[in-house]
């Protein structure tokens, strides 16, 4: 993860992008791939924000110093921005590359022609919903599951609900309040799960074992999961219904 300062985070730090840029550009020499978010801010929306002109001084600087780069503008759109575990859909355009510039136009001119062009491929890529529009959201961001899937796994869906409650909960609200009136809800909440996750499941296992003394409990570690995971296929997908 590399660092992009703009003006509203301090002139001073404007600097550091030019090492960013340089290390962006030994990645791109070794045939290695960046993943860049032009918007430059992130805001739990299904909307496209205008573009920073980063990345097209990013390309052209790369093209002039010879570097094949080529550019492949890419939409990911998730089912909710609040709920855990997301339906993703991650649409892909077509590849940009220097052949698509004059490069004997300023500046100016090639960095605007370039945005416009990854601006007019995301629009097509990036889904458009007002977050009123409950019926929009089913349609693009919903995956039912069959009624096949709802039988088989009802039940340990339920069970994976009650075992795995106890953690989620206080989690979710402790991350709630931590991250009020902010984007990173999310990604706080995902790596508290990450981290914790594990040490809840063998705590549970290890706790069944002492009070059983039967260590086919040990199974529990690849049970448990599987319960939470069923959970997850039938529960509510849509921040709204």
């Amino acid at each position: 993860m590399l660092p992009i300062y703009r003006e509203a985070e301090g002139i001073e730090n404007l600097g550091v992008n030019y090492h960013t840029f340089d290390e962006c550009k030994k990645v791109f020499k070794k045939n290695g791939i960046v993943l860049i978010f032009s918007e430059a801010r992130c805001l739990n929306e299904w909307h496209l924000r205008p573009l920073r002109k980063g990345t097209a001084r990013l390309a052209f600087s790369s093209w002039e110093e010879k570097i094949p780069l080529q550019v492949l503008p890419v939409g990911i759109n998730y089912s909710s921005f609040r709920r855990f575990s997301k339906n993703v859909f991650i649409n892909f355009g077509e590849v940009i590359t220097v052949h698509d510039f004059d490069l004997n136009h300023g500046d100016g001119r090639r960095y605007q022609s370039f945005t416009n062009k990854l601006q007019a491929q995301l629009q097509q890529l990036v889904f458009e919903i007002d977050s009123s529009d409950v019926h929009k959201q089913k349609q693009l961001l919903e995956n039912k599951p069959s009624i096949l899937e709802k039988i088989i796994l009802s039940i340990p869906a339920a069970i994976g609900w009650l075992i795995h409650a106890p953690l989620y909960l206080p989690l979710r609200k402790f991350t709630r309040k931590k991250t009020l009136n902010t984007d990173y809800y999310d990604s706080v909440l995902v790596a508290l799960l990450l981290f914790s996750y594990p040490f809840y499941i063998i705590f549970l296992a290890v706790i069944a074992i002492l009070l059983t003394k039967n260590f086919y409990f040990l199974l529990l570690i690849f049970a448990l999961p599987f319960t939470a995971w069923s959970y997850v296929q039938l529960k509510p997908q849509l921040d709204k219904s």
